[in-house]
């Protein structure tokens, strides 16, 4: 800004600071998939990630730092909840991923995925994303923005209530509530079909096709049965299953399924008029699942880098 006098742009450069985040660790997959570690004012760490794929650029943003949820197989929730993001520290991952990209591209699809339970923010997450649709901000279509949920019923209807057509993510993980509530201990007190049922009318207000998400964990939640039980809950519904094979994480004691039992699984609910996708691993050599490096760097000091 070389219309600002010098004594103005040197007081600025030492007492004011453009993001709310700082970035304290920046790693780059083989595949071209870039995560960042970021520091708040108050030594909370999240992460956030870009992945690039054919003519997509799409990032996954954290709602909060930690999680209460409690999913036994996730990083993120392994030290707990501590507190939600403001809407400036959401707003700031998704600008400092966007440095990232050279000028002629631009971020076209956002996911709320990332550390923390979205819907026990969202009230400040939809000012957050109301900013990235105006022109002054991205000009994101709001059909490009994905929310994800463990499955919070009433939050579920206060999102379809709003009117935006987001996409609803729903991490449903287990057919069946023995299962699930083993896996996500939160289940115990709502159920899946109240779950489900918060979804359907998700899908009748919004029009949009709901994603269930379901991490596959090798020997627990990914054999046939499991698969043609959830076949059943689904039958009839406007759904789309995404199957994910789960990251391995050193301090959790899950495996990765093998590929003809992903297959099997996936095959099962397709002959079952279900669609069904398998998730690319992206960012395997830099653990780009969510709360790994949060997790490090917690148990274990990182070596910072100038942000």
């Amino acid at each position: 800004m070389q219309d600002l006098p010098q004594k103005l742009r040197s007081a600025l450069d030492e007492e004011f600071e453009l993001f709310s985040l700082r970035v304290v660790r920046h790693d780059v997959a083989r595949d071209g998939t870039e995560k960042l570690l970021l520091e708040a004012a108050d030594g909370a760490v999240v992460e956030s990630v870009l992945m690039r794929e054919s003519e997509r650029r799409t990032v996954c943003i954290s709602t909060q730092v930690g999680c209460a949820m409690g999913c036994v197989f996730c990083a993120s929730g392994l030290l707990g909840w501590k507190r939600n993001l403001s809407v400036g520290e959401i707003l700031d991952q998704v600008l400092l991923l966007d440095r990232l990209l050279p000028a002629e591209e631009r971020i076209t699809n956002v996911v709320v995925m990332g550390i923390g339970e979205p819907l026990a923010n969202l009230p400040l997450l939809l000012d957050a994303l109301d900013v990235l649709a105006t022109k002054e901000g991205l000009g994101l279509a709001i059909r490009r923005v994905t929310i994800s949920t463990v499955g919070l019923p009433e939050k579920i209807r206060e999102l379809a209530e709003i009117g935006k057509p987001y996409k609803l993510a729903v991490s449903l993980h287990a057919p069946n509530d023995r299962l699930r509530s083993e896996l996500v201990p939160v289940n115990e007190k709502i159920g899946i079909d109240a779950i489900i049922a918060a979804a359907d009318e998700y899908h009748r207000r919004t029009r949009r096709r709901v994603t269930y998400e379901y991490v596959l964990l090798g020997g627990i939640n990914d054999a046939a049965g499991h698969a043609r039980e959830l076949a059943t809950r689904l039958k009839g519904r406007r759904a789309h299953v995404n199957l994910i094979p789960m990251n391995r994480v050193t301090d959790l004691p899950f495996r990765t399924p093998t590929e003809p039992r992903t297959r099997r699984f996936a095959t099962i609910l397709e002959q079952a008029g279900i669609r069904t996708t398998i998730r690319k691993r992206k960012g395997a050599d830099i653990d780009a699942a969510c709360g790994q490096l949060r997790l490090e760097r917690e148990q274990r000091p990182l070596v910072e880098l100038d942000g």
